[in-house]
């Protein structure tokens, strides 16, 4: 029992640091991009200013909205399962 416990929170650990630098990631990804627009948008105000850091923080509010933010989540469901799943196989086939 003292290994399972070991074993979940071991996993746990693990899922929560990949979470944290996918998240971190994807959102590095989407504030790049909001630059990019900014950029192309704005050719005269490039560069960081108020109101190019004001666009980026407005359009980053909905992003733990969307698709890619909610799969995320993923990385916590599929190792659990796959876990769950071959500690089941194992130990009772």
């Amino acid at each position: 029992m003292a290994a399972l416990a070991r074993l979940i929170v071991l996993v746990f650990l693990i899922e929560v640091m990949f979470y944290l630098l996918l998240r971190i990631y994807i959102r590095s990804l989407r504030r790049e991009r909001l630059e990019e627009i900014w950029d192309v948008r704005h050719p005269d105000m490039a560069g960081h200013n108020r109101t190019r850091d004001e666009f980026i923080r407005r359009s980053m509010v909905g992003f733990d909205k969307t698709l890619k933010s909610r799969l995320l989540w993923l990385v916590f469901i599929i190792p659990t399962l796959a876990i769950m799943g071959i500690v089941y196989w194992v130990n009772w086939q």
